[in-house]
């Protein structure tokens, strides 16, 4: 069996030269830090369970509680509290309590805008 030989890592990634090296340099230089590319990952990971993506949607209507989310999830209320955790964390969510309601809202209501958006895009 053939093993295909590895490149050599000191190698330019390409061996054509660049044809518009001026906007090369310029798409180098304004490009986001590879930290916020990392967070950026991280936030659409979050957003790739539909579960959550759900929850979302639902808080785009307004306010709920945690029982009435479950109700919308079709899941226990231990397993909703978990999911809503997770959008908290990265501040999506409002929380408040009532007494012993708990109740969450959207934090950032253009998420809800943008993602709604994406549906339309992805239905056409």
């Amino acid at each position: 069996m053939k093993t295909k030989p590895q490149p050599d890592s000191s190698e330019a990634p390409c061996k054509v030269s660049c044809f518009n090296e001026v906007l090369i340099q310029e798409i180098q230089n304004s490009m986001v830090a590879e930290t916020d590319l990392l967070r950026l990952a991280e936030f659409y990971k979050l957003l790739g369970s539909p579960v959550r993506l759900k929850i979302i949607f639902a808080l785009g209507k307004g306010e709920l509680c945690v029982c009435d989310l479950a109700h919308i999830l079709g899941l226990s209320m231990p397993a909703t509290s978990q999911q809503l955790k997770q959008l908290r964390q990265q501040g999506l969510l409002n929380h408040r309590n009532d007494g012993r309601m708990s109740y969450y809202s959207l934090a950032k209501p253009r998420l809800f805008e943008a993602i709604q958006g994406d549906v339309t895009f992805i239905e056409t």
